[in-house]
């Protein structure tokens, strides 16, 4: 029995009509180079070949009597690949704007929680003869390193790579429990909490106050609800915009070492700029800087087994106020260099260990009453947006035969927070896929042809050698 972590089942107990929280993967690629040619019958049987041997792809959640404890993942027996593969093709005439609004779309759409969480949509009819493929899962099976792990089921170095071989054991997942064991098993895991509680509460009585006053005194990450308010702070609904943008990683590195920084914080420094210019633009600049919240991958500092989401978060502060692109630069890099020390502070487990507390009754009714009340509204911003740096493979990569020509991720929006930005690197490119709650920001376009812009900047801010 493969049950869900606490983190996991937070993304279902959290999520409703509006806000979906599902990842989505935007990928472009070129059918040319597909052996024998492209043809969606033989893609679809390639698909067929890795599915069976990816068990993430065929579990479906299962609940106990009474829902007494999280979901657990169970093969469906009765899986179905036409359920989850559709063949679809972009209106005339086929280009970015058109995929992104058919994407828009598709990502707005919650999926079907009695099948397998994920669903492909193949896209055809682009303006340059190429293909797309929409790629959505739902963050209570990954996070963004397990995604780009399972990406490798349907992906290889080659044109005709063979799929991957999974390791003995690796291809089936448990069948359904039988109800009276899950409840006895539920039963006693309620029955513990208080315990494990007691043993948790300790530590973090311990660390709160000495991790809220290090924010405070400026010696560490931004603070939550200091941010100022922007049109994209309010309450979401089921409705989407997507934008895209691809700027050379050879770039993003030159500025790293001109400016002897990370490449995150150069991603950062880029997205400051390209804000900085998206935001003038719609004459709502503030005087302050933003709050972006930024994921953080704790799949090498965890100790504990299972889940799929092994993450953690900071804050980081983007100082759109500045004009001058090197100084934003050197104050993200120092600002970041305090955040991570403060974050590490903080036990890898602790929001893991935390969330096995999170029941799905209170917080589907928390997160009802709080969008039905518009309270993101109501008190101060606690961050702006999300903007997460993934790593990618740095080879090209060829999806069921096809050369991949773009990557670009699509994170989930929150009440409060209508904007997500999420980069990944592959083949030399920097991805940067960009999804905002459309009522909030209707067009992310603007906002993403300032991405190559903000990055020329930071090319033109170097310091000389």
């Amino acid at each position: 029995m493969q049950q869900l972590s606490g983190l996991d089942a937070s993304f279902l107990y959290l999520e409703t009509s509006a806000q979906l929280l599902h990842v989505c993967a935007l990928v472009t690629v070129d059918p040319a180079t597909v052996p024998g040619g492209y043809d969606f019958a033989k893609l679809k049987a390639g698909l067929a070949e890795r599915v069976a041997l990816a068990p993430p792809f065929r579990r479906r959640l299962h609940n106990s009597l009474l829902n007494l404890n999280h979901p657990v993942w169970v093969e469906d027996e009765d899986f179905d690949l036409d359920h989850h593969v559709h063949q679809i093709a972009v209106p005339p005439p086929g280009g970015r704007a058109e995929l992104a609004e058919l994407c828009a779309h598709i990502a707005g759409q919650p999926l079907d929680r009695s099948r397998p969480l994920w669903d492909m949509h193949v896209i055809e009819g682009l303006d340059n003869g190429g293909v797309a493929v929409l790629v959505k899962m739902h963050h209570a099976s990954v996070d963004g390193v397990s995604g780009a792990s399972l990406l490798t089921y349907l992906t290889g170095t080659e044109p005709d790579s063979p799929p991957p071989d999974p390791g003995p054991g690796a291809r089936t997942t448990p069948a359904p429990p039988r109800p009276l064991d899950m409840l006895r098993r539920s039963t006693l895991a309620v029955a513990r909490r208080p315990v494990e509680m007691a043993r948790l509460l300790p530590g973090l009585l311990t660390i709160a106050p000495r991790w809220v006053g290090r924010s405070l005194q400026g010696k560490g990450m931004a603070t939550p609800f200091t941010a100022p308010r922007i049109s994209f702070n309010g309450t979401i609904t089921g409705h989407r915009a997507v934008a895209y943008t691809q700027v050379d990683l050879a770039g993003v590195k030159a500025v790293k070492d001109a400016f002897g920084v990370t490449v995150n914080d150069v991603v950062l420094a880029m997205c400051a700029g390209a804000l900085r210019r998206f935001l003038t633009a719609r004459a709502e600049l503030p005087k302050d800087p933003l709050v972006a919240t930024v994921p953080v991958s704790v799949h090498g500092r965890s100790s504990r087994a299972g889940g799929s989401n092994k993450i953690s978060a900071f804050f980081a502060s983007l100082p759109t106020h500045l004009a001058d692109p090197a100084a934003r630069v050197f104050m993200i890099a120092e600002n970041n260099r305090r955040s991570k020390a403060h974050h590490r502070t903080i036990d890898a487990d602790m929001l893991q260990d935390w969330a096995q507390f999170a029941a799905a009754t209170s917080f589907g009714l928390a997160v009802r009453a709080y969008s039905a009340l518009r309270l993101a509204e109501r008190h101060a911003v606690i961050h702006n947006l999300i903007i997460s740096n993934v790593p990618g493979p740095p080879m090209p990569l060829y999806l069921l035969g096809a050369r991949v020509t773009g990557l670009y991720p699509l994170g989930p929006v929150f009440h409060g927070a209508g904007l997500n930005v999420t980069v990944l690197s592959n083949d030399g490119r920097v991805n940067v896929g960009l999804l905002g709650a459309r009522e909030l920001v209707t067009d992310l376009w603007p906002l993403a042809d300032a991405m190559p812009e903000a990055l020329q900047e930071l090319l033109d801010a170097r310091p000389a050698s």
